[in-house]
């Protein structure tokens, strides 16, 4: 599938927000309502102006400030209103929110151990991985039906957030979702409708998307 508009298909840009203090400090941010630096501002700005040239349909993000901060940067030059979605928040961790990965693995080892080896586990009694999913991806899956036949939606979200979404999009088993690498802040995933449902075009992107020119295409 091509990265241009012109009857083939609809696509759904998952993109996370800019730089936050928590995430230069290693902190687990989690729902907590932490705002951009200005190193993160300036990636929404920069991100936005490559964004605006897929010519997005619709915006939609977490009503959390860095992404909704992040969202409406996309908004300032593509003239589109952002809606929020209390759906699209990060994961909800619990009392790990707050702390550094350290401070965790110091009080919380066995969990964070778990965590790391692919169990399901509620970080700091939060929320689980599959539950996340639940919330946020009907909420896009929700606005991507509403698109034209070749439209695209921009979906700011937060790193856990997307990796569920996609995870749940592309119908992976929820073991697997970690096979799919973090995004970098401001960078984003592309999926592409093809014949058999979604499909992962780009993933933590800082660039526009190329058409796939080769035999798998």
């Amino acid at each position: 599938m091509s990265g241009e508009k012109g009857g083939r298909g609809r696509r759904i840009v998952l993109w996370r927000h800019g730089q936050t203090a928590w995430n230069v400090e290693g902190r687990f941010q989690g729902t907590t309502d932490i705002e951009l630096t200005e190193t993160g501002l300036g990636q929404a700005r920069r991100a936005a102006r490559l964004l605006a040239a897929l010519k997005p349909d619709a915006i939609v993000a977490s009503d959390l400030k860095r992404a909704a901060d992040t969202a409406a940067e996309l908004a300032a030059v593509t003239g589109l209103e952002v809606s929020y979605d209390a759906g699209l928040r990060e994961t909800y961790a619990g009392v790990w929110q707050g702390l550094t990965h350290a401070e965790i693995r110091e009080r919380y080892g066995e969990q964070y151990a778990a965590w790391k080896r692919g169990e399901p586990v509620r970080r700091g009694g939060g929320e689980l991985e599959t539950e996340v999913a639940d919330r946020a991806a009907p909420v896009v899956e929700e606005r991507a039906a509403k698109l034209p036949d070749d439209g695209t939606l921009v979906v700011v979200s937060h790193g856990g957030a997307i990796r569920t979404t996609i995870g749940r999009l592309l119908g992976l088993a929820p073991d697997t979702w970690e096979a799919l690498g973090g995004l970098s802040n401001c960078c984003w995933s592309v999926l592409g409708e093809g014949v058999r449902g979604w499909r992962l075009l780009e993933h933590n992107a800082g660039s526009l998307p190329e058409p796939v020119l080769g035999d798998d295409n």
